[in-house]
């Protein structure tokens, strides 16, 4: 098994919360996560259809069956089970732990907010940070890994990163798209998740997208929503700092994982990849949710933005970092030429802050122009980012 980086987080989690929950995408690894740093605690799958009938028949019988606490996974199908926990938590002596698992994120949360507040800790857990698969899969490369992407089972199991994503789509994301609303026409809910793939790195234009995918405006915004409630699609939101500039208001779309928007893109192999047109902005993707889930494994809110004016000026992504303000530029080429430093450039001259950061598709990490040059590989230099 990788050892995930989340494991020291949520072991220190559980010594000071009754309830610690571990969210993500299906197949990110929570459940394994979850058993692995705690071995002695009973696992409890509601997706089992009768185990499931047993918590919500009798929902105080079926917590009393686990006194010293236990692992519920996916316990999004039993949301009034958390009610119960919390009378369970709040006249009991009793200091054990429950560790709840979840894959949608606005289900759990919903519930976690009116049952729960206060006696829980909660973190995201996202697939395979580029560090944990290092430890484990040094020899990869960089179009290798924007085609597979990063999902545990592709590289746990060593399966077809093609074929493992097309089932993901449809036996996943379908299945919880179905339970959430009425999708008349899956078709068109594939094609339209295909132009959110073609869209990484976009502003979110719901109008031309809706159009795009002949659905209205209002389901457009709807299906956005359900793609980041199932963990497939996150906005990446816009500074607020103006500078006196009229500024863009609109996020920008990215997906969790470059695997599964390489399937939708039609991408089949690491030379497709290279040649793809799309690699600049998959590349782009996988510094982003690199940066996310240095966050997350350390239960830290997100602090990414970008930052873009009506004149066309734009930063990949700023980091709100102790009150200053940290520009990120992303370039996918092994080389960096002078162009690759204009936004930075003029960034600094804007908001006189000294510090910026190119990450690039090369190999060495260098200063230049005074500015600190990473390459994809140096994970270090890449957390060092958000300290």
């Amino acid at each position: 098994m990788i050892k995930r980086e989340a494991e020291a987080t949520v072991k220190k989690l559980a010594l000071s919360y009754p309830v610690v929950k571990i969210t993500g995408p299906r197949q990110s690894g929570k459940t394994t996560l979850a058993v692995s740093a705690f071995p002695d605690k009973e696992y409890v799958s509601l997706e089992n259809l009768d185990t499931r009938a047993s918590a919500n028949d009798d929902p105080r019988l079926f917590l009393d069956r686990y006194p010293d606490g236990a692992i519920f996974d996916e316990v999004q199908h039993c949301p009034d089970l958390l009610s119960y926990m919390q009378k369970k938590i709040d006249f009991s002596r009793n200091t054990s732990t429950f560790i709840l698992t979840g894959s949608q994120r606005f289900g759990v949360l919903s519930g976690i907010s009116q049952s729960l507040a206060g006696r829980t800790a909660h973190l995201e857990l996202l697939p395979f940070s580029l560090q944990e698969l290092s430890n484990n899969i040094p020899s990869y490369t960089l179009d290798g890994i924007l085609f597979t992407g990063l999902y545990p089972p592709v590289h746990d199991r060593e399966l077809d990163p093609g074929i493992w994503a097309g089932n993901y789509i449809r036996s996943y994301v379908e299945r919880d798209i179905r339970r959430m609303i009425n999708v008349r026409n899956l078709s068109v809910f594939q094609r339209f998740v295909g132009l959110c793939a073609a869209r990484i790195g976009q502003l979110v234009n719901l109008s031309s997208m809706a159009s795009d995918a002949g659905i209205t405006h209002n389901t457009a915004k709807e299906w956005i929503s359900l793609l980041e409630a199932c963990y497939i699609v996150f906005l990446l939101r816009p500074h607020h700092r103006n500078f006196r500039k009229r500024l863009i208001k609109s996020p920008k779309l990215y997906f969790y994982d470059t695997g599964l928007a390489s399937w939708l893109l039609s991408i089949e192999t690491e030379r497709a990849m290279n040649l793809s047109s799309m690699r600049g902005p998959l590349f782009e993707n996988l510094i982003v949710t690199e940066m996310l889930k240095t966050r997350y494994n350390a239960c830290r809110r997100n602090n990414l933005h970008f930052w873009r004016d009506r004149a066309g000026h734009e930063v990949d992504v700023v980091v709100d970092r102790n009150d200053e303000l940290v520009p990120v530029e992303m370039k996918s080429g092994q080389t960096v030429t002078a162009d690759s430093f204009k936004a930075l450039s003029w960034w600094k001259v804007l908001a006189s802050e000294d510090d910026s950061f190119l990450v690039y598709g090369g190999d060495r990490s260098y200063q230049r122009t005074g500015t600190s040059v990473i390459s994809w590989r140096d994970h270090n230099a890449l957390r060092s980012i958000q300290t």
